[in-house]
């Protein structure tokens, strides 16, 4: 018990302080050992912890993502998959909107970064649509909540990450999972956006001529076929999740420096060490949440919680709710990569009790810490929103709440009917 309240202790303290979140972590699970062990041994105990953490083959899997979602980011791929969304859903109300929405549906289905779909596709429609007469604040909701469905729709990193903390769920069955999810997260934006859309009289887009837009559909036939060889190659068993991140790579590099040249050779060293930062990032927070994970598995912090919980309600709706409005919570201060590795092994074991799937609750941890990225203080989809919308949190704090009561509608679908989850990876023998 000492242990839990040191661990819990020191860990508010220095998160409240500023201090980044990974050293958050590992001092916390140093602080808590030393209440057992004398410093040396704690902080060897970790340490090793850590690299046992990290020892994965699947962890492999995120800098080969991180790496494509660069060579996508910058590669073009963007503004061909937003020309073709204008071609799908131009023509409708609000028309701009739509294409937002529908462009980071296909840019996260490709590049698995929710920060990656706000930049790009928020870089280049948010200046088309403030030339259109739309509200800068909508521009920046629109796109700050749309965002994040790169992570539902695969190939998502935070996928690779539930995987290892839930001791082996199979990421070919979470990407599938993903796949519905997404799809209706997506359309739920765009009921409101096209609400708001009619009723403020926003334009609609022109009308593209045939032939037009079968040019349009041809210059991004290219980047969609990542989506068929990556899911394509993982379902008829070609090859792995991690095997396929690491062709995912090799075809984005061919498509963006050799097809399209839009990344010139020497761009290519800035590249690779933007993405080398970025997985270092990553897998610290991996390496130091699984430190943290086996410091509260020793003392039985995740058993401790598992029974507070079952003594609270024995009613399975009621607990759901609970754990989503815990999980939502924690979504607004803390980075997805650490709540997963540390919130996993602790509600785990409790929603199994009632009969949740390992596969199904990491659909619902994921749905609910993406609304996360939306919201202050860490949000990072919130901040580069506003950035490319030069516009503030405060202002857009109003227009993002019809987007956030759409996404919790779409969250509550999910974790309540399982088979939107289920269902893709059963049909599919997975």
């Amino acid at each position: 018990m000492n242990e839990a309240l040191i661990l819990g202790v020191v860990f508010v303290v220095l998160l409240l302080a500023g201090v980044p979140i990974s050293f958050v972590i590992g001092t916390a699970a140093v602080a808590a050992l030393l209440m057992s062990l004398d410093p040396a041994a704690a902080v060897t105990v970790v340490a090793q912890r850590m690299a046992t953490g990290l020892d994965s083959f699947a962890l492999l899997a995120i800098p080969f993502f991180i790496l494509s979602g660069q060579l996508m980011n910058r590669g073009g791929i963007a503004r061909r998959l937003i020309d073709l969304a204008k071609v799908i859903v131009g023509r409708l109300p609000g028309g701009l909107a739509y294409v937002n929405i529908l462009g980071s549906m296909l840019f996260g289905s490709i590049s698995g970064s929710a920060v990656a779909a706000a930049a790009a596709i928020g870089g280049v429609m948010t200046p088309l649509m403030k030339r259109e007469g739309y509200n800068r604040e909508f521009c920046a909701a629109v796109n700050i909540t749309s965002a994040p469905i790169g992570l539902l729709i695969p190939p998502s990193n935070i996928m690779v990450v539930y995987s290892l903390a839930s001791g082996g769920v199979s990421i070919a069955a979470l990407f599938l999972a993903g796949y519905v999810p997404g799809i209706l997260l997506g359309l739920a934006l765009m009921l409101v956006a096209g609400v708001i859309a009619k009723r403020r009289k926003y334009p609609v887009g022109e009308k593209v001529a045939m032939g037009e837009g079968v040019r349009i559909f041809l210059a991004a036939v290219p980047s969609l076929l990542l989506i068929a060889i990556v899911m394509g190659g993982i379902i008829l068993g070609w090859f792995t999740p991690t095997e396929a991140s690491a062709i995912a790579v090799a075809y984005t590099f061919v498509l963006s420096v050799l097809i399209y040249r839009e990344i010139r050779w020497s761009e290519l060293a800035r590249l690779f060490t933007d993405s080398a930062a970025t997985t270092a990032i990553v897998l610290l927070l991996v390496g130091t949440s699984m430190g943290m994970s086996w410091v509260m598995s020793s003392a039985n912090i995740p058993q401790t919680i598992t029974e507070m919980l079952l003594a609270l309600t024995h009613d399975k709706v009621l607990l759901l709710l609970i754990i989503n409005v815990l999980l939502l919570v924690v979504g607004t201060f803390m980075d997805m990569t650490p709540a997963v590795l540390i919130f996993t092994p602790i509600l785990l074991p409790v929603v199994m009790k009632f009969g949740m799937t390992p596969l199904h609750f990491g659909l619902v941890l994921i749905f609910n810490l993406c609304i996360g990225l939306c919201t202050p203080p860490v949000g990072n989809c919130l901040f580069v929103g506003c950035s490319v919308a030069e516009t503030t949190i405060a202002k857009v704090w109003r227009p993002l709440l019809p987007f956030f009561f759409a996404m919790f509608v779409v969250l509550m679908a999910v974790t309540y009917w399982p088979a939107l989850s289920l269902a893709l990876p059963k049909a599919l023998g997975f």
